[in-house]
């Protein structure tokens, strides 16, 4: 599901850097802070950004929803962002998390669980 055109307040010199799916959307990668441990991979928008940016809680875009979603919201596992960084090339977000509870919607810690075997 597209990205609905929204009004945002992202600031220009962050937007001008960013470079878009053709739905509008770049990866964040959630980082935890102290560990660095991986936790999971969510979509934002610009206004997600901004929120998350302005609030200094994670929102995301849901693809299959079609919606913002602050994390933990209805969970209770919430993410208090510490930084976010841009990577190089403009396309991907590193976002730097305390995570209070499970960051993957099955309850584990992260959404990498499953290691796939190398040959």
């Amino acid at each position: 599901m597209p990205v609905p055109e929204v009004e945002t307040s992202l600031d220009p010199a962050i937007a001008d850097r960013l470079k878009r799916t053709a739905d509008g959307l770049v990866a964040a990668i959630v980082q935890e802070h102290g560990t660095g441990d991986v936790l999971m991979l969510a979509w934002m928008d610009d206004e997600a950004l901004h929120r998350t940016l302005t609030t200094g809680r994670a929102t995301y875009w849901s693809r299959s929803r079609g919606e913002y979603w602050v994390k933990g919201a209805t969970s209770g596992h919430v993410q208090h962002v510490k930084k976010v960084s841009l990577d190089c090339d403009g396309d991907a977000l590193l976002v730097t998390v305390e995570q209070i509870g499970a960051a993957c919607h099955t309850g584990t810690h992260t959404c990498f669980t499953d290691d796939l075997e190398m040959r």
